[in-house]
């Protein structure tokens, strides 16, 4: 039996009966870099969300490692949307970091100097630890991201969801989470981001999944990222395409 890191099987997503996903199955071995593109709309945030539990799907199977997600959450890291935070809520940094410590410590647990070491840890891979009794309100976009990604980090986990974690972050910021994200690949982690710029897939990614409410293709970037699926994906129109067998085109 092959060990998917991810496996989701005939995953059907609808809002009032009308379907925003469909029938969708998702393969990803271990140890990859996995973006999934599409045009606004095509169900890439629901992807995640159902997969994690967070949606509820009509119909379909998720499983991690080749067995139920239930069983397995404590395998799995999850970097939200920024903007579906509520930034103004007073807390720091730090605490911030260390709530994502919570699934393996217990909610009735306070957490104490391993806990505290351990985020400090994750802050200074993003390096952010300079800002770690800063409130998060008081942060940058670029920074509240890196906080973010800090807290999944800080999980140890080995499969990571990521819901457009370059969004609103300037060059800097989105060089220094990419160079994250092929650490956790060379430490054999699986990371699945939810992704906008056609352009960088290539350079970002080793898999893509192309989706538009249908799955499209799935697979190596250098096999499915192509003009034709692309173009299926984006109904005809494709803003931007580059790719080992195409030019850039607007």
């Amino acid at each position: 039996m092959v060990e998917w890191a991810i496996e989701v099987n005939d995953l059907t997503v609808a809002y009032r009966q009308k379907p925003v996903l469909w029938d969708i199955d998702l393969f990803a071995p271990p140890g990859i870099l996995m973006a999934v593109v599409g045009p606004n709309g095509a169900g890439k945030s629901t992807l995640i969300k159902s997969i994690l539990g967070l949606i509820k799907p009509v119909a379909g199977q998720v499983t991690i490692f080749n067995k139920p997600y239930e069983e397995q959450r404590r395998l799995v890291g999850y970097v939200p949307q920024r903007g579906s935070v509520d930034w103004d809520f007073p807390t720091t940094a730090l605490d911030v970091v260390m709530m994502g410590l919570y699934g393996s410590l217990g909610w009735f647990k306070r957490p104490g100097k391993k806990e505290r070491l351990a985020a400090m840890e994750s802050l200074e891979k993003v390096a952010m630890q300079d800002f770690a009794q800063r409130q998060i309100n008081h942060l940058s976009g670029g920074q509240q991201q890196r906080i973010f990604l800090a807290r999944a980090l800080a999980q140890n986990a080995s499969i990571y969801f990521m819901d457009e974690p370059f969004q609103g972050v300037d060059a800097k910021t989105e060089r220094a989470i990419i160079a994250i994200l092929k650490e956790l690949r060379a430490q054999g982690k699986t990371v699945l981001a939810v992704h906008h710029d056609l352009q960088t897939v290539p350079e970002y990614f080793d898999w893509v999944m192309l989706l538009n409410i249908r799955r499209i293709a799935s697979g190596p970037v250098s096999e499915v990222f192509t003009e034709e699926n692309l173009r299926r994906a984006y109904g005809g129109y494709v803003p931007f395409i580059k790719n080992a067998g195409c030019e850039a085109k607007e």
